[in-house]
């Protein structure tokens, strides 16, 4: 517990205190915007695409390295 030694002490910290309750406050508007603009119908739409997207280019590279060892152990045969 800290010990005050003036009025102008008591004042200074109010005043910091008062600026750090804004800013969190701030902070919570800031990120409650992040999260509805995360959620909006548009960002949700791009980022299932994106997400198939990348689905199928992994699939379609897995499924060419498989098909390369295919024929390259037929070949052998």
């Amino acid at each position: 517990m800290r010990v005050y030694s003036s009025f102008e002490e008591i004042d200074k910290d109010l005043k910091i205190l008062k600026l750090q309750t804004e800013i969190d406050k701030e902070e919570i508007k800031l990120s409650i915007d992040q999260t509805k603009e995360s959620l909006s119908p548009v960002s949700l739409i791009g980022s299932t695409i994106g997400s198939i997207i990348q689905k199928a280019l992994v699939l379609k590279a897995v499924s060419k390295i498989i098909g390369v060892k295919k024929v390259i152990a037929s070949t052998k045969k």
